[in-house]
């Protein structure tokens, strides 16, 4: 196993997270106890356009580049501050949401429950429902502040008579007290859906959000600042939602709602990675990554790097913390 873990590239033996060491059941956390554990959600039957994000997990562990692990801006080898480790994924049988997402938030519960740092892979962005709420089991329904990178607010009611689509995790999750509406900042917000009644409803719930527009006309510098500092104004820990589709899609073209006119790649990896030095990080999510439509893995390799930015900020964090 650890020759296979130390091949360099990922041209051969198995394929995990970062070439992170692999374990597959709770034992294993006790015995390993790392800071971090990836997991994957292989789940995307609650999508409204185009299907294939059940091929993310396995796509960024296996074709993203592996340039190393030493960060540059940070001038810190990332694993020798954090250790992570590839839990595997959680079992998504075929056509079964409710099933699936059962066995998501249970994995992501073994995860959390142990003070271990779950980063979920998707999977469509209804895998959020369920993780974000295995989250906020551990820490207490509304300790958790999330914010969330997306095109859409991903709060309708119900969709096509769907409750668990990925257009309506936000609204599940604050129904259910686990993560209250004022908890919520949301940034990248843009196109035509939805409608003007959803954000009525968004606005009593005391959301916060930022739109594409916001972002054109103050600068993206200005709206991070904003962000950074609403994250945490009632919550006491930070869960972090990025569904690529945030991005323009010329840098993130493999996902299943492209919605042009979004955040460039080099300024959604600094705000994560400044999300993640600053806050009390204790789950986070990469959804919609549909490898089928990809372009010379360039989604792949941004969702990869997204979450390299946040192991990055955790280990900083981490180093500071220690003096």
């Amino acid at each position: 196993m650890h020759e296979q873990l130390q091949l360099g590239y990922v041209f051969g033996g198995i394929s995990t997270f970062g070439q992170r060491p692999f374990l597959t059941d709770p034992e294993q956390l006790d015995a390993w106890q790392p800071d971090v554990a990836i997991v994957g959600a292989p789940f995307d039957i609650a999508t409204t356009n185009r299907p294939g994000a059940r091929f993310g997990p396995r796509a960024i562990r296996a074709l993203a580049y592996e340039a190393g692990t030493y960060h540059l801006d940070l001038d810190i080898e990332i694993f020798e501050h954090l250790e992570v480790v590839d839990y595997g994924d959680a079992y998504c049988p075929h056509a079964q949401t409710e099933a699936s997402h059962r066995n998501i938030r249970d994995r992501v519960h073994q995860i959390a429950s142990r003070g271990i740092v779950p980063i979920i892979l998707g999977g469509d962005h209804s895998i959020t429902w369920p993780a974000a709420t295995a989250v906020a089991d551990v820490h207490g329904y509304g300790n958790v502040g999330i914010v969330h990178f997306d095109a859409h607010a991903d709060t309708a009611d119900i969709i096509d008579g769907n409750l668990a689509s990925h257009g309506t995790p936000m609204r599940r999750l604050i129904e259910s007290g686990a993560i209250p509406g004022d908890r919520f900042v949301q940034v990248g917000l843009r196109g035509y859906w939805p409608p003007a009644d959803t954000f009525a409803w968004m606005r009593e719930q005391g959301m916060v959000w930022h739109t594409m527009q916001e972002i054109w006309e103050r600068g993206f510098k200005a709206v991070m600042a904003d962000a950074v500092s609403e994250a945490l104004e009632k919550a006491d820990h930070l869960y972090i939602s990025l569904d690529v589709d945030a991005l323009d899609p010329a840098f993130a073209p493999g996902t299943g709602t492209p919605e042009p006119g979004g955040i460039a790649s080099v300024d959604l990896l600094r705000m994560v990675r400044q999300l993640a030095l600053e806050h009390d990080i204790v789950g986070m999510d990469v959804v919609e990554v549909a490898p089928a439509y990809d372009v010379s893995d360039l989604t792949v390799n941004v969702a990869h790097r997204l979450v390299f930015e946040a192991l990055g900020g955790m280990a900083e964090r981490r180093r500071r913390a220690a003096g």
